[in-house]
């Protein structure tokens, strides 16, 4: 049985990594977003936004990370794993921060495919900004519609997951892959 690799995705403020959290919960595989643990690391060394102050040098560590998460979902055994976030997101940040970016990162994206894509729109009731989530809420909107963008670019079809409590999210994207064969 392969294990389906299942990415959820969206802009800061929509709620994906409480959704990822409530899977997890319910029993679900997953490999949990880094980009903070990337930040933090960058500032533990002086560098307050990494991002920032060099995107190369962070969406390289970002595509490393995840495509070492990638790998290690060979390993796994349950049906379905669940990503949040996946190697897709790297470039559509740089895309949306109009930063050039090596070839490699998109022949990696290439290269290395999941399975579904959900993407949650970013929601304003429960958007909030913190040290390591520094953009504004219209800002949210676009990197939104990058990461779309993105994902169709490497011949993904994209599922948006609408609004709303969290196990009404759950069981949108459960039902969609019950659905898919």
């Amino acid at each position: 049985m392969d294990t389906k690799r299942i990415v959820i995705t969206g802009g800061p403020g929509s709620g994906k990594t409480a959704l990822i959290n409530y899977l997890e919960k319910e029993g679900y595989p997953v490999m949990h977003e880094i980009s903070r643990d990337v930040i933090l690391e960058a500032q533990k060394e002086g560098i307050e936004q990494l991002f920032l102050e060099n995107p190369i040098l962070f969406s390289e560590k970002l595509l490393e990370g995840r495509l070492k998460q990638f790998h290690e979902g060979k390993k796994f055994t349950a049906p379905i794993l669940f990503y949040d976030r996946g190697m897709p997101d790297v470039t559509a940040y740089m895309d949306f921060v109009a930063t050039h970016y090596p070839e490699n990162f998109c022949e990696t994206c290439k290269k290395y495919r999941y399975d579904e894509i959900f993407v949650l729109p970013p929601w304003e009731e429960i958007y909030e900004q913190d040290n390591e989530r520094y953009e504004s809420f219209e800002q949210a909107e676009k990197i939104f519609n990058f990461l779309k963008k993105g994902y169709e670019n490497y011949g993904y079809k994209i599922h948006e997951v609408p609004v709303g409590t969290i196990k009404d999210r759950v069981e949108n994207i459960l039902n969609h892959l019950k659905n898919t064969p």
